[in-house]
């Protein structure tokens, strides 16, 4: 399969570089064509190649030879509804996307779905992740220098370091690290549960009907949902509490049915909902 590391020239997603890029490339199409952008988001032209990377990982924008870039359908009902991307529903879609995206972001495909280790030094992650690509590189050459810089600009993407002098303004922190999904401490990490306030039940929604699309389904086990590749559980960071407590939420408003009888554990779909008009639904109401 494809593997891509470090299409983002290392530059962490930045405060603003989304909505920015969403914005070009809705007054211009071929934006990227032109000095790779970089005059038109105002910045230098490797962080413009960043940009473009990270729209197109996450779904936001996708590209034909002949048409330039395009807004896919959740990219324009989130840039109509919250332009500057302020709510934190939109980053949630994103980073599901993202992780998602096996062939765009490798790194974060295989450390949020494949790797078991909720605690882990930078190094111990990168041993394993390096481990788990050569293997979907069937044999082919892994840079491990740049394995090094995916998994440094993972982590800094959803770590934030508050240090003496922390600035809330600095727009070189991400804005996934308010998703809560990686602690650090010392030198260690931590995958989190992310809290209940931040991970609504429409993003629950969005991730759960994504893996019913992803894999064709219309039932699956509560166990698959916790631990399978793709799963919400894996991809939101949720224990078997959590994902149970989201499960019942979204079968008292209707969308699934819960059988936990004679050990069943199963989800069945009751309504299959759309992906954009999930975020259309969550937009109207807020």
């Amino acid at each position: 399969m494809a593997i891509k590391l470090k299409g983002h020239e290392t530059f962490t997603i930045r405060e603003g570089w989304l909505d920015k890029g969403l914005k070009a490339v809705s007054d211009n199409g071929k934006v990227f064509s032109e000095n790779y952008g970089a005059d038109a988001l105002g910045v230098g032209s490797n962080m413009a190649k960043a940009i473009r990377y990270w729209l197109k990982a996450g779904k936001f924008i996708e590209e034909s030879p002949k048409n330039g870039a395009k807004l896919t359908d959740i990219a324009k009902i989130i840039k109509d509804n919250d332009e500057y991307l302020e709510d934190s529903f939109a980053l949630w879609i994103y980073h599901i996307n993202l992780v998602f995206n096996k062939d765009m972001a490798t790194t974060w495909y295989l450390f949020f779905n494949e790797t078991n280790m909720d605690e882990f030094t930078k190094e111990e992650i990168e041993y394993i992740i390096l481990g788990k690509m050569q293997i979907l590189a069937e044999g082919k050459k892994i840079s491990e220098r740049s394995l090094r810089d995916d998994i440094s600009v993972l982590l800094n993407m959803y770590v934030k370091e508050r240090i003496e002098d922390y600035d809330p303004e600095e727009k070189k922190i991400s804005p996934f690290a308010k998703l809560g999904l990686i602690k650090k401490d010392r030198d260690r990490y931590f995958k989190t549960q992310p809290d209940r306030e931040v991970l609504i039940n429409e993003v629950f929604l969005y991730a759960l009907m994504k893996y019913f699309e992803e894999k064709s389904k219309d039932s699956v086990g509560i166990d698959e949902l916790l631990n399978a590749p793709l799963s919400p559980g894996r991809v939101l960071n949720l224990k078997r509490i959590a994902l149970n407590e989201y499960l019942d939420n979204l079968a008292a408003l209707n969308y699934i049915t819960v059988n936990r009888t004679a050990g069943l554990d199963m989800v069945y779909l009751k309504k299959n909902i759309p992906l954009n008009e999930i975020v259309e639904k969550y937009y109207e109401k807020n």
